[in-house]
Formats: C-alpha cells, sequence, structure tokens
C-alpha cells in the first residue's frame, strides 16, 4: 500500500469506529495528544497525516500496517482443507461488526473438525456472504443462563455468519442463533411470526422478545449467526 491507501483505510477504520460507538473523535484526541480539530479535519479527508502521527493513532487503537490490508489477503479467508479447520475467537463486538478478522482482534484460535463446518447449509443475502464465515464467541454466565442447561458456563459458540434468517436448519426443531444485543451477542431461538422476530429462551424463566422487522437486511442486522458448534470448557 502506498502513503495515500494507509491515509483511507486508516480514516475509514476510525469512522466505522466512531459509528459504532467504541470511540469518538474527543476520546481519540485524549488518547493521542491531538487537536479534535486536527483529527476531524483528517477524518473528513481535508487533510493528511505524517507517518509519525499515523503510528501514533494506530498504537492507540490497538492497531497495526496488517489490519489495514485489504480483508482478502488475511489467510483466514481461505478455505478449509486439512483436517482440523481453524477459527477465530474474537470478541462479541468483532462478530457483530467485522466482515473480516483483523489479525489483531483474534484473542485465541479454536480447532474444529472440518466435517462438522464444511457441509453446512449457507441462508443469507449476498452482501452477508461476502463476510467471513466462521468465527467463534465466548458466552459469558449471566448471557447464558436464558439457554440453561443447554448451554454451559464459559461455552465457546461456533457461529456460522452465513446462516441468517430463519428458516429452519432443522425440520420440527428450534434454530439457535448468535443475537444482536447492542454490542453483545445472546444466545436465543428465532424465528418470524406476524411480522416479527421472535427471540425464544430456552429457559422458561425468561422472557420471549419480539421485534418488528421489515425486510431481509433488517433480520441480518439481529441474526449474527447460525450456532453451528457448541464446545464446553472443562
Amino acid at each position: 500500500m502506498n502513503l495515500s491507501q494507509i491515509h483511507e483505510r486508516l480514516r475509514m477504520e476510525l469512522l466505522r469506529r466512531i459509528e459504532r460507538g467504541t470511540v469518538s473523535v474527543s476520546l481519540l484526541a485524549r488518547q493521542t495528544g491531538f487537536g479534535q480539530s486536527h483529527l476531524s479535519n483528517f477524518l473528513h479527508n481535508r487533510r493528511q497525516l505524517s507517518l509519525e502521527a499515523i503510528d501514533k493513532i494506530l498504537s492507540a487503537q490497538s492497531l497495526s500496517f496488517v489490519d489495514l490490508l485489504p480483508a482478502h489477503t488475511f489467510p483466514s479467508a481461505q478455505p478449509m482443507h486439512d483436517e482440523n479447520s481453524t477459527v477465530p475467537v474474537v470478541t462479541h463486538e468483532t462478530a457483530i461488526f467485522e466482515r473480516y478478522v483483523r489479525p489483531a482482534a483474534i484473542q485465541s484460535i479454536l480447532h474444529a473438525p472440518v466435517e462438522s463446518l464444511s457441509q453446512l447449509r449457507i441462508s443469507a443475502s449476498a452482501a452477508r456472504r461476502s463476510w467471513q464465515r466462521f468465527i467463534a464467541v465466548q458466552i459469558c454466565i449471566g448471557d447464558a443462563r436464558a439457554m440453561d442447561p443447554l448451554l454451559l458456563p464459559g461455552s465457546i459458540c461456533v457461529l456460522d455468519r452465513h446462516y441468517a434468517s430463519t428458516r429452519a436448519y432443522h425440520a420440527n426443531r428450534p434454530t439457535l442463533f448468535g443475537v444482536r444485543n447492542g454490542s453483545r451477542l445472546i444466545l436465543r431461538y428465532a424465528e418470524t411470526l406476524c411480522g416479527r422476530l421472535i427471540l425464544r429462551p430456552h429457559n422458561t424463566a425468561f422472557p420471549l422478545e419480539a421485534l418488528e422487522i421489515d425486510d431481509t437486511s433488517t433480520i441480518e442486522s439481529v441474526l449474527i449467526g447460525r450456532v453451528a458448534l457448541v464446545m464446553h470448557r472443562t
């Protein structure tokens, strides 16, 4: 990448983070020591930064130059051929918002039998099918209670982000999804009923939730992916 491309990729990444609410211009100013007007001009493409300034912003946001590379250059986006497939374990926020997992966003690597994942069916829009397919997240004790006793505390769930519709995966069996709840993931069964998306817990002590839906994009903004595999930590 040349310097102009580095500027643009950094600018777009910062704008995405601002849109998601994970950073603000004022917070970035405090982290870097730059003036807010200086940063605002950069974000609005009215000025460029020196390499030293870029490096300071990358450090403040826990990014590297590798994270600014085009997503298709990451090895994690390649097809699975080995006996064991590698699935990145990431934060809830990364699972919800990131099309591809940046190297710096990987918390650990999960090794799953490839036959468990390679034959799974897809049900998602073309836009969603451009996302990196399999990612894994850890579900905390509080979030798992709604699915008790199906899930144990600290469960690691592999999400198939290419299955994000309410079409039942198995006949006569509810489909379990990772569902967006703000910037966190919760696990719920999901189905549509009378123009609403019904989110159902396994534990009947927890209430149902009903969300108004307009189209596929609305559903896919809530359903992050079908739970393809659950691994319990002992």
